[in-house]
């Protein structure tokens, strides 16, 4: 029997990318220009039209200096963390 991984909550990772824009007080050209993306690129993801590479998303945890990992933990929001119960399946 399989057991799959809950689905990511890839709304709640583009919230928290707005959220994080907009505490810096940031318009979409600013978070562009810091991260070396296209405005366009920027709107999209936080919009939610596409999801983004994972460069993309190093890109822009760069440019809002915020830790990598704490950006992609939203991907769990409805759900715990791998390995959080301490638990491990090595």
């Amino acid at each position: 029997m399989t057991i799959l991984p809950p689905d990511p909550d890839l709304n709640a990772l583009r919230l928290q990318l707005g959220r994080l824009r907009a505490e810096r007080g940031w318009s979409y050209d600013e978070l562009a220009s810091r991260s070396g993306l296209a405005r366009r690129t920027v709107i999209e993801i936080e919009q939610g039209r596409t999801i983004g590479t994972l460069k993309t998303w190093h890109a822009l945890a760069h440019a809002l200096d915020t830790p990598f990992d704490d950006l992609f933990a939203t991907l769990c929001h409805e759900h715990d963390l791998p390995g959080a119960d301490g638990s491990s399946d090595i």
